[in-house]
């Protein structure tokens, strides 16, 4: 299984659209965004190419495709326009003995483990800041963000499958490799 996995489009049309364009190359058995979808955030600059009806009309080919993530710039007219689709507040996957808790980040994080919840990986946005961390045993990864990058990182997202994780910018460069 093949996962791609994303963060924080906030409305960027041209953002959404390389990513669009990678999926469409890379053929992922599903896709995770991880919240943050359309809107750009009070706390944000406007992305590149702000559009988030362009963003919607990109998706929607997709979302069969797409499990959301609710994140906390999401707000319930945003999954009305995407067919009801940005439900989840938190996903769980089992990939190689491997038990992920993915979440958009502002509620859980490696600064605010959700202890209520076993997992033995965390996969969160929200920071816009691509992290591989190991504490203790748990390891916490975050795609970074496909449209607004903070603290000089790439615009980037995550391909993982059975054995690794890959990070990748919107070149679809793998700037990352890990094994899982």
């Amino acid at each position: 299984m093949k996962y791609l996995i994303a963060s924080d489009l906030h409305g960027s049309a041209s953002c959404t659209q390389k990513l669009i364009d990678i999926i469409n190359q890379e053929a992922p058995d599903q896709i995770i965004l991880l919240g943050d979808i359309l809107y750009h955030g009070p706390r944000n600059d406007l992305p590149e190419n702000y559009n988030p009806k362009e963003v919607i009309r990109m998706l929607k080919p997709h979302l069969n495709n797409i499990t959301f993530i609710k994140g906390n710039c999401d707000a319930e007219v945003d999954s009305m326009v995407l067919d009801n689709a940005i439900m989840h507040e938190r996903l769980f996957l089992s990939i190689n003995d491997n038990f992920i808790f993915l979440t958009h980040g502002h509620h859980s994080n490696i600064n605010n483990p959700n202890t209520n919840e076993y997992y033995d990986v965390m996969i969160y946005g929200h920071t816009h800041v691509p992290l591989y961390e190991r504490v203790g045993s748990k390891l916490y990864l975050n795609p970074g963000s496909v449209s607004i990058p903070k603290e000089n990182s790439p615009h980037s997202f995550m391909i993982i499958d059975e054995n690794n994780i890959e990070y990748h910018d919107l070149d679809n460069r793998i700037y990352q490799s890990f094994k899982l």
